[in-house]
Protein backbone atom coordinates (compact mmCIF):
# COMPACT_ATOMS: atom_id res chain seq x y z
CA UNK A 1 0.00 0.00 0.00
CA UNK A 2 1.13 3.85 -1.09
CA UNK A 3 1.40 5.79 1.39
CA UNK A 4 -0.34 9.82 1.16
CA UNK A 5 1.27 11.96 -0.59
CA UNK A 6 1.58 15.98 0.38
CA UNK A 7 2.66 18.90 -1.23
CA UNK A 8 5.08 21.40 0.80
CA UNK A 9 6.19 24.97 -0.45
CA UNK A 10 9.91 24.60 -0.15
CA UNK A 11 12.58 27.31 0.01
CA UNK A 12 15.65 24.88 1.09
CA UNK A 13 16.23 26.76 3.98
CA UNK A 14 16.31 25.48 7.68
CA UNK A 15 12.17 25.35 8.60
CA UNK A 16 10.99 23.78 5.42
CA UNK A 17 13.91 21.37 5.64
CA UNK A 18 12.71 20.41 8.99
CA UNK A 19 8.98 20.48 8.01
CA UNK A 20 9.75 18.19 5.25
CA UNK A 21 11.30 15.53 7.95
CA UNK A 22 8.19 16.28 10.65
CA UNK A 23 5.76 15.59 7.52
CA UNK A 24 7.09 12.13 7.23
CA UNK A 25 8.25 10.94 10.55
CA UNK A 26 5.14 12.35 12.10
CA UNK A 27 2.50 11.62 9.63
CA UNK A 28 4.11 8.68 7.14
CA UNK A 29 3.96 11.19 4.65
CA UNK A 30 5.29 10.84 1.14
CA UNK A 31 6.52 14.29 0.59
CA UNK A 32 6.48 16.26 -2.71
CA UNK A 33 8.56 19.45 -2.27
CA UNK A 34 7.77 22.78 -4.71
CA UNK A 35 9.85 25.75 -5.05
CA UNK A 36 8.34 28.05 -6.67
CA UNK A 37 10.25 31.11 -8.40
CA UNK A 38 9.02 34.43 -8.62
CA UNK A 39 12.21 36.18 -8.82
CA UNK A 40 14.18 35.99 -5.97
CA UNK A 41 17.55 35.12 -6.49
CA UNK A 42 17.88 31.16 -5.25
CA UNK A 43 20.16 28.41 -7.07
CA UNK A 44 17.08 26.63 -7.65
CA UNK A 45 19.03 23.48 -8.92
CA UNK A 46 20.57 23.33 -5.28
CA UNK A 47 16.79 23.69 -3.90
CA UNK A 48 16.00 21.22 -6.28
CA UNK A 49 18.30 18.37 -4.93
CA UNK A 50 18.30 19.57 -0.81
CA UNK A 51 14.51 18.26 -1.21
CA UNK A 52 15.19 15.13 -2.50
CA UNK A 53 18.58 14.63 -0.49
CA UNK A 54 16.22 15.66 3.11
CA UNK A 55 13.63 13.17 1.93
CA UNK A 56 11.18 14.36 -0.90
CA UNK A 57 9.91 11.43 -2.85
CA UNK A 58 9.87 14.24 -5.92
CA UNK A 59 10.38 17.76 -6.32
CA UNK A 60 9.78 20.91 -8.26
CA UNK A 61 10.82 24.57 -8.96
CA UNK A 62 8.70 25.96 -11.36
CA UNK A 63 9.11 29.64 -12.54
CA UNK A 64 6.31 31.78 -12.92
CA UNK A 65 8.30 34.80 -13.06
CA UNK A 66 6.83 35.98 -16.29
CA UNK A 67 3.46 35.87 -15.01
CA UNK A 68 3.73 37.71 -11.73
CA UNK A 69 5.10 40.41 -13.19
CA UNK A 70 2.39 40.81 -16.00
CA UNK A 71 -0.19 39.68 -13.35
CA UNK A 72 0.20 40.70 -10.13
CA UNK A 73 3.32 43.55 -10.31
CA UNK A 74 1.90 45.21 -13.09
CA UNK A 75 -1.86 45.92 -11.54
CA UNK A 76 0.28 46.71 -8.55
CA UNK A 77 2.16 49.40 -9.29
CA UNK A 78 -1.25 50.69 -11.53
CA UNK A 79 -3.27 50.41 -8.45
CA UNK A 80 -0.89 52.57 -6.41
CA UNK A 81 -0.43 49.86 -4.16
CA UNK A 82 2.58 50.74 -1.43
CA UNK A 83 2.57 49.98 1.86
CA UNK A 84 3.12 53.19 3.98
CA UNK A 85 4.09 55.28 0.63
CA UNK A 86 7.33 53.32 0.92
CA UNK A 87 7.68 49.98 -0.84
CA UNK A 88 5.83 47.51 -2.25
CA UNK A 89 4.94 44.33 -0.49
CA UNK A 90 6.63 41.56 -2.92
CA UNK A 91 6.47 38.30 -1.10
CA UNK A 92 2.75 38.87 0.32
CA UNK A 93 1.53 39.56 -3.05
CA UNK A 94 3.00 36.77 -4.58
CA UNK A 95 1.45 34.25 -2.25
CA UNK A 96 -1.56 33.52 -3.81
CA UNK A 97 0.52 32.50 -7.11
CA UNK A 98 2.64 30.30 -5.83
CA UNK A 99 -0.85 28.82 -3.92
CA UNK A 100 -1.97 28.53 -7.35
CA UNK A 101 0.99 26.45 -8.28
CA UNK A 102 0.75 24.39 -5.25
CA UNK A 103 -2.73 23.16 -5.77
CA UNK A 104 -1.86 22.40 -9.45
CA UNK A 105 0.79 19.92 -8.95
CA UNK A 106 -1.41 18.43 -5.74
CA UNK A 107 -3.92 17.97 -8.12
CA UNK A 108 -1.78 16.37 -10.46
CA UNK A 109 -0.21 14.40 -7.76
CA UNK A 110 -3.26 13.41 -6.28
CA UNK A 111 -2.06 14.64 -2.86
CA UNK A 112 -4.13 14.97 0.42
CA UNK A 113 -2.85 18.06 1.58
CA UNK A 114 -0.76 21.24 0.79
Amino acid sequence: MSKEKIVLAYSGGLDTSVILKWLQTHYDYDVIAVCVDVGQEEDLDEVYQKALSTGAIKAYTADVTKEFITDYIYPTLKAGAIYEDDYLLGTSFARPLMGKVLVEIAEKEGAVGI
